[in-house]
C-alpha cells in the first residue's frame, strides 16, 4: 500500500509572548519614508540651522516641533541631544563647581554635564533645548552663555553643533514663563504651524525631507555685498530701528531690533541670497529676528535694492526695463524725477520724460500723474516743451476731473446729511 508524506507547510513565526507581536506592529507603524517637498517652515529652519544661528520654535502642544527636530537631525545626519530646560538646576547648564587639590593655586573648574561632554567628543550634533518656557527665570539666565558664547562650564562647544529650541506660548505652557529679554534677543524665532497636507501624508507614511541649502560658490560675495547694503541702507534711514526693546513683557520675549539681532539678519540674508531662497522663507527668518515691523521695512528696502539706478535710467530711457509690480514701478519713477530736481537740466528732463510716456505705453497710465505732474513744476523758462507731452495729456487731465468729481460728489454727501439732521 502506498505511504502518503504530507508536504511541509509554512508556519507563520513563533514569538515568545504577545509582547514581540505588540513589537513588530510598532516597527510598521514607525516603518515611513520621506520625499522632496516644498515646506517654507522647514527650509527657513534648515537655513537658519546651516548659518550656525540658535533658532526658537513656537508652537502650540503637539504641533510636531519634537518630531521635525528628530526628523532634521536624520536628514542631517546629525546626533540629537534633547535636554528639557525645564527640568535642569541652572549649574546644569553653567557647570558644576570641583574642588581641586588646590583650590588657591588652580581655582575651582566647572564642570560640565554628561551630555555636554558626548557632544564635544563627537564634535558634531543637534542640541535640542525642549520646552524653553516653562524654564524658570534662574535656568534662563543660566543658558545665556550656552546660546551665546556656545560654553557649558569649562567645555565650549565644538563648530559642528547646532542649536535648536522649542517653546510653547505661556497661555499653552504648563507653568509656563515668558522669555527673558536677553535669551530671547539671542534665537531666530520661527512659528511653528501644522500644514493639513503634510500632517496628513506623514500619517500615510511619508514626510517632508530636509535638506541643507545649496549655496553658490559664485554667489558668496554677492550675496555679503547685498546683505550689508539692505541692512545698512535701512538703519543708515530709519536710525531709530538700530535698538527697540519693546515695552510689553510678552513681546520682549520674541523677535525685536538690537545690533545683535540686525547682525543674525545680515547674515540670514546673506544665506537665502547665496541660496536662492524664496522671499516667503527669507520673510520668516527675517521677521523672526528682528520682529515684524522692523522686518517688513526691510523687505520693502530689499525690493528697491533691485531697481535700476535713476541715473542709468536717464541715461538710457528708451531701454530702461521698468517693473511689473506697480508698487516698484511707481519708486523708478519717482526716482527718476526727485533725480532730474536734484540736478536739473534739459536734457535730464527730456529723457525723464521719454521714461514717462514709456510708462504709460507699457503699465498702468495712473502710476504716471503724480510723476509727471511734479516733473512739470521743473521746467524752467528757457526749456521747450517736449513734444512727448502730448502723449500725457489725456493721463493727467483724466486724473484731474476725476479728482475733481470725488470732490463735488463728497460735497454733495456732507450737505445731504447736514440737510437730513
Amino acid at each position: 500500500m502506498p505511504t502518503c508524506t504530507l508536504s511541509a507547510v509554512p508556519s507563520a513565526p513563533v514569538h515568545d509572548s504577545q509582547l514581540d507581536v505588540a513589537g513588530d506592529l510598532l516597527s510598521l507603524l514607525r516603518d515611513t519614508t520621506t520625499e522632496p517637498r516644498p515646506d517654507v517652515q522647514l527650509e527657513a529652519l534648515t537655513l537658519a540651522v546651516a548659518a550656525d544661528l540658535p533658532v526658537l520654535l513656537w508652537g502650540e502642544p503637539g504641533i510636531g516641533k519634537t518630531a521635525a527636530l528628530t526628523q532634521l537631525a536624520e536628514a542631517l545626519d546629525l546626533p540629537l541631544t534633547t535636554v528639557i530646560a525645564s527640568v535642569h538646576e541652572p549649574s546644569d547648564f553653567s557647570g558644576l563647581p570641583v574642588v581641586g587639590d588646590d583650590p588657591a593655586e588652580q581655582g575651582v573648574p566647572m564642570a560640565p554635564p554628561d551630555w555636554a561632554v558626548r557632544l564635544v567628543r563627537a564634535g558634531r550634533g543637534l542640541l535640542f533645548l525642549d520646552e524653553l518656557s516653562t524654564a524658570p527665570p534662574a535656568v534662563q539666565a543660566a543658558l545665556l552663555r550656552l546660546v551665546l558664547e556656545r560654553r557649558i562650564g569649562a567645555l565650549r562647544l565644538p563648530p559642528g553643533v547646532r542649536i535648536v529650541a522649542a517653546a510653547n506660548p505661556r497661555s499653552s505652557a504648563a507653568d509656563g514663563w515668558e522669555l527673558s529679554p536677553p535669551l530671547a534677543n539671542r534665537f531666530v524665532h520661527l512659528q511653528w504651524t501644522h500644514d493639513h497636507e503634510v500632517v496628513v501624508r506623514g500619517l500615510g507614511g511619508t514626510w517632508p525631507r530636509a535638506t541643507l541649502p545649496r549655496l553658490d560658490p559664485a554667489k558668496l560675495p554677492q550675496a555679503v555685498d547685498f546683505a550689508r547694503r539692505a541692512v545698512c541702507g535701512l538703519l543708515t534711514a530709519r536710525p531709530k530701528l538700530v535698538h527697540q526693546l519693546p515695552s510689553s513683557e510678552t513681546r520682549r520675549g520674541g523677535a525685536w531690533p538690537s545690533p545683535r539681532s540686525w547682525e543674525m539678519t545680515l547674515c540670514l540674508i546673506a544665506f537665502a541670497n547665496a541660496a536662492g531662497s524664496s522671499r516667503e522663507v527669507l520673510s520668516l527668518l527675517v521677521r523672526g529676528t528682528v520682529g515684524d515691523g522692523p522686518g517688513l521695512e526691510l523687505l520693502a528696502s530689499l525690493d528697491r535694492l533691485d531697481l535700476p539706478d535713476p541715473e542709468e535710467v536717464l541715461a538710457d530711457p528708451a531701454g530702461a526695463v521698468l517693473p511689473e509690480r506697480g508698487d516698484l514701478r511707481q519708486a523708478v519713477l519717482d526716482g527718476v524725477v526727485d533725480a532730474v530736481r536734484r540736478r536739473p537740466d534739459r536734457a535730464r528732463w527730456d529723457a525723464a520724460w521719454a521714461l514717462l510716456v514709456r510708462a504709460v505705453e507699457t503699465g498702468a497710465p495712473d502710476l504716471v500723474v503724480v510723476p509727471a505732474t511734479t516733473l512739470a513744476s521743473l521746467r524752467q523758462e528757457d526749456w521747450d516743451v517736449p513734444a512727448s507731452i502730448e502723449r500725457l495729456a489725456g493721463v493727467v487731465s483724466l486724473s484731474r476731473r476725476a479728482d475733481h468729481a470725488a470732490d463735488r460728489a463728497a460735497a454733495r454727501g456732507a450737505v445731504t446729511a447736514k440737510a437730513g439732521r
